[in-house]
């Protein structure tokens, strides 16, 4: 890679680490695992930097790698849970709503497969459009709508389990919230 591939590559980094790491930490539960992934994804995406020849796309790739990385590792994954008749009780350190809501909200998504958490964090919280997500997550709009609407069910579901039914969370309004306590 040229040294001003390298310049701009590490560029790209300052400025867009901050908003690619909150989407590792939806991807992964674990603050220390979202930043592994992050760095994973970034050393991948250096290797193929020169190759990428819409600077603009370069989150979507990105985005597109820790989504792949993610799924290897959950596939990779032993095995260490162990079954329970009934959930422990979320914990939530900060009092408003909003961030109650938020935390309960990244619980549950943990009850989701890999491909139903990558389309309801990329359509919900980065509000990508369906075929924006169909496009990042290499699928059609006709699957990822079924597979939102499959995985919205399975939260309502989790929610209703919890004792929160006919309370709305909306992730998309966490998302918005997230952005208006970045600027």
């Amino acid at each position: 890679m040229a040294h001003g591939e390298v310049l701009e590559f590490e560029e790209y980094v300052r400025t867009r680490q901050d908003a690619l790491l909150r989407s590792a930490r939806r991807l992964v539960p674990d603050p220390i695992d979202a930043q592994d992934l992050l760095q994973t994804a970034l050393v991948r995406t250096y290797g193929r930097w020169d190759g990428i020849s819409d600077k603009r796309l370069a989150d979507a790739y990105l985005r597109r790698v820790m989504i792949n990385t993610r799924t290897e590792w959950w596939r990779a994954r032993k095995l260490e849970e162990v079954p329970t008749e009934q959930l422990p009780d979320a914990s939530v350190d900060d009092s408003t709503e909003q961030h109650a809501d938020r935390a309960l909200l990244m619980d549950i998504l943990k009850v989701l497969a890999p491909k139903q958490r990558s389309v309801v964090v990329l359509r919900h919280w980065e509000q990508m459009s369906t075929e924006e997500t169909a496009a990042a997550l290499g699928m059609s709009a006709g699957t990822v709508k079924s597979t939102l609407h499959r995985a919205l069910a399975r939260l309502r579901e989790e929610l209703e389990s919890r004792g929160y039914e006919g309370r709305a969370l909306d992730p998309g309004k966490a998302g918005k919230e997230r952005e208006r306590c970045a600027a």
